[in-house]
């Protein structure tokens, strides 16, 4: 029997996962939590075989956070069950040693499938992912550096793209002004650019929004 944890923001999420595998046959639900600082305290109390974890779960501000998981528990398997784009985010999610990416529009079928296969040992991601990596490895070094971005920085990337000011992206993360002022300094010193309309121009040009 493979056990899993489920990290996810969403009250209807928990039920979902918990109403699908309660009668499993392979798989048993041993642990929910809705934040990332609880997750380190659910693998102390429980004994997990694959974690399944949203990509934009509370507390959760880049994927060294979950790297660095992942050192700590070095027999753990992780799947990211998110709904953001598989395409974007799973480069740097394979770096960090994720097991695969489930997207949220997929079925719960696959999903059960999927934590079978990476309980096995198996990494799984689409072919997609995979041909943009092959892509991405005879790209030169400049156009290889947002894949040094942290999904938080992607997602602050992705809003000033938009056309939103620091306080709105601020709002819209629900983190500080002078928080959004720090990431954008940041995304500019990586994409090696040195205002916003050139960082815009240049996160589209590579296509991370």
């Amino acid at each position: 029997m493979v056990k899993i944890g489920l990290a996810d923001n969403h009250p209807v999420v928990h039920y979902g996962i918990k109403a699908y595998f309660k009668e499993h046959s392979d798989i048993t639900l041993v642990g929910i939590v809705d934040n990332f600082d609880m997750v380190e305290e659910m693998l102390k109390r429980k004994e997990l075989d694959v974690l399944v974890m949203d990509l934009e779960l509370n507390g959760l501000t880049s994927i060294n956070a979950i790297k660095t998981l992942l050192q700590n528990h070095p027999k753990l398997k992780i799947i990211l069950f998110s709904s953001l784009n598989e395409q974007v985010y799973a480069p740097n999610a394979i770096k960090a040693g994720v097991s695969s990416f489930v997207e949220k529009t997929e079925k719960l079928e696959s999903l059960a499938s999927t934590i079978i296969k990476v309980n096995r040992g198996a990494v799984i991601f689409s072919e997609a992912v995979k041909r943009n990596m092959a892509l991405i490895s005879k790209q030169s070094k400049s156009e290889r550096l947002y894949r040094k971005l942290s999904s938080r920085e992607i997602e602050v990337l992705r809003y000033l793209s938009n056309g939103k000011k620091n306080k709105e992206v601020a709002e819209a993360l629900n983190l500080n002004e002078k928080t959004i002022s720090t990431y954008k300094l940041r995304l500019l010193a990586k994409l090696n650019v040195t205002n916003l309309v050139d960082l815009v121009n240049k996160a589209k040009t590579l296509e991370i929004v």
